[in-house]
């Protein structure tokens, strides 16, 4: 006998059901910024944090302050700020 779950046992997401992760923008007084032609989503947590670690000096250059990270509408975590202090 087995004390390893059967794949069955959890639930799981087929591609067409996975959650968007994406990155939402706030000024510095905590307000949400819109971006231009609509929020980036991507297919993983490692594909969003990846783009954000590439992306962050030109977020700040646009106003963005803080960020906050979410799996759909889920948050995950946030805000973090994009200050190089």
């Amino acid at each position: 006998m087995s004390t390893t779950p059967e794949a069955s046992a959890f639930p799981s997401r087929s591609a067409a059901e996975a959650l968007p992760w994406w990155w939402q923008r706030l000024n510095a007084s905590g307000a949400v910024i819109e971006p231009e032609g609509g929020r980036q989503e991507f297919p993983t947590r490692g594909d969003a944090e990846s783009w954000l670690g590439e992306s962050w000096a030109e977020l700040v250059e646009e106003g963005v302050a803080s960020v906050t990270l979410f799996e759909g509408d889920r948050e995950v975590y946030g805000p973090m700020s994009l200050s190089a202090q």
